[in-house]
């Protein structure tokens, strides 16, 4: 995950999101199958835990953990490993990625994992893989333009350094000439001879 910023004035950003596809695949496998694994673990303690007698609770709990944990596990990769062979596939097909390809891919991924049950449980698997994915990225898209709107992106480059404004200097007030400018006159003098 990687983010590229143009250091040029006025080119375009390029925000690359998520893995390249070959390691996406891979990526989602591995943590389609933590989610499962550690959700089912949670799951299955409290189950086991609850339908075992009094006494042997945190043996039953292990033992459900044990048992239905790594199965839950396999089941979510599964189905993230084909969600992101068939995102991938409609990335290189469609030479785009945008929603489309997240919507058809869960409606395909839907139909596939129901296809051994025949054509109608298939179609109305990928309808509800289909519409999942429609409702998780839509409310993605708004989740994004609601927050974008309320600020700023923090990889923004911050503002040019402007110095304050230097106050003028301030008029020099011009000196009235006087006639007599450049002699002295001692009016002391002036005064005795009178």
């Amino acid at each position: 995950r990687t983010i590229h910023i143009a250091e040029q004035a006025g080119s375009a950003m390029s925000v690359q999101e998520r893995d390249p596809c070959p390691h996406r695949i891979l990526d989602d496998i591995g943590g389609a199958f933590a989610m499962g694994a550690i959700g089912g673990g949670l799951w299955n303690m409290v189950k086991g835990a609850r339908n075992s007698p009094r006494g042997e609770r945190m043996q039953g709990s292990i033992s459900a953990i044990r048992a239905r944990a790594p199965i839950l596990g396999g089941n979510f990769a599964v189905w993230g490993g084909l969600f992101s062979s068939f995102d991938c596939s409609l990335v290189w097909l469609r030479r785009k990625e945008d929603p489309w390809n997240s919507i058809a891919s869960g409606a395909l991924t839907g139909g596939v994992l129901a296809a051994r049950g025949g054509w109608r449980a298939a179609s109305r698997s990928a309808a509800v893989g289909g519409v999942l994915l429609a409702m998780i990225e839509g409310l993605n898209i708004f989740l994004t333009k609601m927050l974008a709107e309320n600020s700023a992106p923090p990889y923004a480059p911050p503002p040019p350094y402007q110095p304050p404004p230097m106050a003028p200097a301030p008029p020099t007030a011009a000196k009235p000439a006087a006639a007599d400018e450049g002699f002295m006159v001692d009016s002391a003098k002036s005064s005795q001879a009178t």
